[in-house]
């Protein structure tokens, strides 16, 4: 069971932080780098593979240890991002930069809250 949530703290992170390099990407994109979109969207995909498997993991901690809220938090993550993903590749900028800035707060606090939540 500890070991459960040592793995869905390290997806967390791990997903946090391509969160975090989708917004340095497209930062540097928008200021005029061209090749790097290539980039946010190689990033993206790995950065959303990532989530999944953090989906999968808090399944497991749901299952074992009965601790669901990770399960519920990891599901609307993987909402956003599957909507960030279509909007994105529309190219509809005025959903794409205000949802992405979401996706990075509810990243940020739901690995805050893995490291702080001891059951």
């Amino acid at each position: 069971m500890a070991s459960m949530r040592w793995t869905i703290r390290l997806t967390s992170v791990l997903h946090l932080a391509g969160v975090l390099g989708q917004a340095l990407l497209a930062g540097l994109f928008v200021t005029g780098d061209a090749d790097l979109l290539s980039w946010h969207e190689s990033n993206a995909g790995i950065t959303y593979s990532l989530l999944l498997v953090q989906m999968v993991v808090a399944f497991l901690l749901w299952r074992r240890a009965r601790v669901v809220w990770p399960l519920w938090a990891t599901g609307g993550l993987v909402v956003a991002e599957s909507a960030q993903i279509w909007v994105g590749m529309s190219r509809d900028l005025a959903v794409h930069f205000p949802l992405g800035m979401s996706i990075f707060g509810a990243s940020a606090v739901m690995t805050l809250l893995l490291w702080r939540v001891t059951r």
